[in-house]
């Protein structure tokens, strides 16, 4: 039996824990703040309750599988899940709407022929057939398997573009794929939906970002009853189940060598912790930043080890009113193509004209006072950089990004500046004080062609493994259907 110290109790490192732990090691999670679940936060205030972080399942089975190899008792009997249909409405800038039924393809081919015109949806299905290819390519070898030493075979992208125009080039960004194959800016709109949602710059991401829109509409969409929170907490409870013991308010200062191989880790109030193996839940650039993984030159950090590039600004709306029983759970209200939200999301810097809004108007009781009122949370992707350090922009040029953003719901919500009681604005400086994810350095990149990750597009796979440099560092998968390595010098 192993001493196992785990760095954060977000989900993949709770996920993590409680799977060590059955194998029957001695596990201890430190979590720098007062609560496990990351950025699975609830805001509540006045009987309102909202999804802060995602608000959507859409791999149920990752979690399934997790609790059946945890306990007795599986994740069904833990919270109860509810298919979302339809899985989400469409409304794009020249006014077309579309609902997409959840988990079918052949529905989703039919209402996008009847709502964008004959052909959409056979275009929109050949699209879906490659990013399945890149899906198949990806699946085991990133999400199931170790990374091998030698990641050469993931040099080439895995989605399979093909090659267009005179010089017969193959599309190298998501944004170029649905320009070039999709024949319509609606579909395209549609597309980088999907990459927006999950923080990435259309411009910027790869092709194999595909997979984003093919996972979701073949495994489908799901609610938890009592909002995503509610997962965390049981995923909490397992690891109680399973003695797996925490500690909050306790920020890991720094990772302790011995004999070239981690031996423990030393928290902020100067406590020293043994432990045989060290495991991070917490980002990998977080354990730079912060020089919790030790390094003397910036050049020292990992290559994908340089921050997320985007963050979420949320609004939570308390509204009067019921809601209506006809409402579809999550509408996207897409911004005009020619609007310049992906530049200013690859280029950082400012926030969008006009954003991408997704509005989320779950029907779950646990969430509202009563009956007479709804709670709404509008979302948007914005650059995550030094828009948000101290002094970076304005409350001003916030609150008006955020009556932007209501603005655009609007669309989604008929009459909905009118029904507001209050509103509570979330940034990413709310995100990296709660979780310590850290923002954007000065440094430029792009991805690479073939380091994508379904779950996380970033240069290397980040949200799967990460690698260690010298002795034995942080190994976790930051999504619990993976298997957490540890990666030795």
């Amino acid at each position: 039996m192993a001493r196992i110290a785990v760095i954060g109790a977000g989900m993949g490192a709770m996920a993590a824990a409680a799977r060590l732990a059955v194998a029957g090691h001695r596990v201890t999670v430190y979590e720098r703040t007062e609560t496990y679940g990351g950025s699975v936060r609830r805001f509540e205030r006045d009987g309102f309750g909202f999804d802060t972080g995602p608000g959507l399942l859409h791999l149920p089975a990752v979690y399934r599988d997790l609790f059946v190899k945890t306990g007795k008792e599986p994740l069904e009997a833990c919270v109860e899940l509810a298919q979302v249909d339809p899985a989400s409405r469409h409304v794009f800038a020249d006014g077309t709407a579309v609902s997409l039924p959840n988990a079918s393809r052949a529905g989703v081919v039919a209402a996008l022929d009847g709502a964008l015109g004959a052909g959409s949806g056979e275009r929109w299905a050949a699209f879906l057939n490659r990013a399945r290819e890149a899906w198949d390519r990806s699946r085991r070898p990133l999400l199931e398997e170790p990374l091998p030493a030698d990641p050469s075979p993931f040099s080439r992208d895995p989605y399979p573009a093909p090659p267009t125009g005179l010089l017969r080039r193959r599309a190298a960004t998501l944004a170029e794929v649905g320009r070039r194959e999709l024949g319509d800016e609606r579909l395209a709109a549609l597309l980088e939906g999907y990459a927006l949602a999950y923080g990435l710059a259309p411009v910027s991401a790869p092709p194999s970002a595909a997979v984003l829109p093919y996972m979701e509409q073949t495994f489908g969409t799901w609610y938890v009853r009592g909002g995503l929170r509610a997962l965390a907490d049981a995923v909490y409870g397992r690891c109680l189940a399973r003695k797996v013991a925490f500690v909050f308010g306790a920020a890991v200062a720094e990772v302790v060598e011995k004999a070239g191989r981690a031996a423990g880790v030393q928290l902020a109030d100067g406590t020293l912790v043994e432990a045989d193996h060290v495991v991070a839940g917490a980002p990998v650039p977080a354990l730079y930043r912060d020089h919790v993984a030790a390094w003397e030159r910036q050049d020292d950090w990992p290559r994908f080890a340089w921050g997320a590039r985007t963050g979420r600004v949320v609004v939570c709306l308390a509204l009067r009113g019921a809601r209506d029983a006809q409402a579809a759970h999550r509408t996207v209200v897409h911004a005009p193509p020619a609007g310049g939200e992906s530049a200013a999301l690859a280029e950082g810097g400012r926030l969008p004209e006009r954003p991408t809004v997704t509005v989320l108007r779950p029907d779950d009781p646990a969430l509202r006072p009563d009956e007479g009122h709804e709670a709404v949370t509008v979302t948007a992707a914005v650059p995550a950089g030094g828009l948000w350090d101290g002094g970076g922009l304005a409350p001003e040029a916030v609150e008006a990004f955020a009556d932007r953003m209501v603005a655009a719901a609007e669309a989604a919500v008929p009459g909905l500046r009118e029904r507001i009681l209050w509103r509570a604005v979330r940034t990413p400086a709310d995100t990296f004080r709660e979780t310590g994810s850290t923002r954007c350095r000065a440094r430029p990149w792009r991805v690479p062609a073939g380091r994508c990750c379904p779950r996380r597009t970033r240069r290397r796979c980040r949200g799967c493994t990460s690698r260690a440099d010298g002795p034995t560092r942080a190994a976790v998968l930051r999504t619990p259907g993976c298997r957490g390595r540890w990666w030795r010098a």
